[in-house]
């Protein structure tokens, strides 16, 4: 009898466990109330960032959004006004620091205050290092470095002089580039590496201040940037790798979903997320075996990327190869995409 109860304890014991195992995932995986917070997007006007504008005032945030051309800004706030959003766009080039800190004054006087700040504003070039100059790198790193602190550095004393309400959000949008060098990306890879950085370093110091930082790390994403890309050395090869990587289900991910899982992450405070499934095995792998990556990364370089070391650059939408049938055709995904997302590829790219 003894026995019998013992092992009905213990059955009693494992089953409570369990249950307090799975409500507190339960709570874990739940995203608090986003209703009434202000989130501002910079890059917001169309791409991933128009995704998560559209995402957050789903989720009843009033949006302000900031980007440098003034038409793609109209065409955003159009768009989501007629989603219902309550939306404040205002131009601003995030690699200025004045512009930027002259932006955020005019938001906070727009809504009072600011709850969540989504540095996503980026833009890309494609091709070998042999292709690249020096411009390349430091616009790289003013768009998605400089880009990155300048709002974080301006919002950062009124996040931190709250005493009430929830928790304020930096989020920042990094990349799978950020974790692990992609050859033919450097000055991209570069920015976010040091975007990388930047974020989780401010997280930890952050750590018990009232301020959560989230560093999110996409991979490939169906947002029809690919248009917007500028290539580099053999333009028309580029284009086709890359566009291809970019419009392919499996390689890249649904902006929809992106956006979706990038909001609930910011919602929890989640200390990362890395999107993509074949992102999140990149990092692990790189994480376990940099070496071993480095090698097969530069072996796909000498095997698979073009060659070529011509200077000249050109965005997506005027190279031979996007125009032609089989790859429009290949890539259709992308640019239904990019309808959707606004992307005009006559304009400079966001993220």
């Amino acid at each position: 009898m003894r026995s019998i109860e013992s092992k009905d304890l213990l059955i009693v014991a494992g089953s409570i466990a369990a249950g307090a195992v799975a409500s507190i995932a339960l709570f874990r995986s739940r995203s608090p109330d986003l209703a009434g917070r202000v989130v501002l997007i910079t890059g917001g006007s169309r791409g991933l960032g128009l995704a998560l504008a559209r995402e957050f005032a789903a989720e009843g945030c009033w949006i302000a959004i900031c980007a440098r051309d003034a038409g793609e800004l109209a065409a955003a706030r159009q768009d989501l006004e007629g989603r219902g959003a309550e939306v404040f766009a205002t131009e601003c080039d995030v690699s200025d620091r004045s512009q930027v800190e002259a932006m955020v004054d005019r938001v906070s006087a727009r809504f009072g205050r600011v709850d969540i700040l989504v540095n996503n504003a980026g833009e890309i070039q494609v091709g070998p290092v042999e292709s690249m100059a020096m411009e390349d790198f430091e616009r790289a790193m003013q768009v998605m470095f400089w880009g990155t602190v300048y709002p974080t550095m301006a919002l950062l004393p009124h996040f931190r002089g709250r005493s009430e309400g929830p928790a304020p959000r930096i989020v920042n949008i990094t990349s799978i580039g950020g974790k692990v060098a992609v050859p033919h990306l450097l000055p991209y890879t570069c920015a976010k590496f040091a975007a990388v950085g930047f974020s989780e370093g401010l997280r930890a110091e952050l750590a018990g201040k009232g301020v959560k930082v989230v560093t999110i790390a996409p991979g490939l994403m169906r947002t029809g940037s690919h248009l917007n890309a500028w290539f580099k050395g053999d333009a028309d090869r580029e284009a086709t790798w890359f566009s291809l990587g970019a419009a392919t289900p499996g390689i890249s991910m649904n902006a929809e979903r992106a956006a979706r899982q990038i909001v609930a992450a910011a919602s929890r405070g989640d200390a990362e997320k890395i999107l993509t499934t074949s992102a999140n095995v990149l990092a692990r792998i790189h994480g376990m075996f940099p070496g071993v990556t480095a090698d097969v990364l530069g072996l796909v370089s000498r095997l698979v990327l073009p060659a070529g070391n011509g200077v000249d650059a050109k965005r997506g939408s005027e190279t031979r190869a996007l125009q032609s049938p089989w790859l429009s055709l290949l890539t259709v995904l992308g640019r239904m995409a990019a309808r959707k997302f606004l992307q005009r590829p006559e304009q400079p790219a966001t993220a």
